[in-house]
């Protein structure tokens, strides 16, 4: 047992114990939302959007990406959530919450996701608007 242990905290220390990564789906040729965006769930300080896209490929770590504020001409605000791909599905649900919203308001928002690298799928959509209770 100690002998394990012994071993264990060598390969650690000699950095030797890699941790194990998904692999890197294959990028999609154009990333598309098949489903939403629609408001999961809207209380007076936050609000979760949801929506589906064609699995978009490329780094296993990507980010739904919410951009948002109360004039649709001036989208200033921005929220995002990880997500890890699964290479085995066809597509991919994002879900972002946005907090520290103000009661009883009007806001505009559009959708998009990212590589963990910062590089865009471009799958943006048209302003849509929601408003707090």
């Amino acid at each position: 047992m100690n002998r394990v242990v012994g071993i264990l905290a060598i390969s650690v220390l000699s950095g030797r114990v890699s941790a194990q990564e998904s692999q890197t789906t294959p990028k999609a040729a154009q990333v598309r939302i098949i489903h939403g965006p629609e408001i999961e769930l809207a209380k007076a300080h936050l609000t979760i959007i949801n929506w589906t896209t064609n699995n978009p490929g490329g780094s296993p770590v990507h980010y739904g990406i919410v951009h948002y504020g109360t004039d649709p001409h001036r989208l200033i605000e921005t929220a995002k959530s990880p997500i890890r791909l699964n290479p085995a599905h066809s597509s991919t649900v994002f879900r972002v919450r946005l907090d520290n919203l103000e009661p009883r308001t009007t806001y505009y928002y559009t959708v998009d996701s990212m590589e963990s690298t910062g590089k865009g799928d471009g799958v943006k959509n048209s302003v849509n608007h929601f408003s707090t209770p």
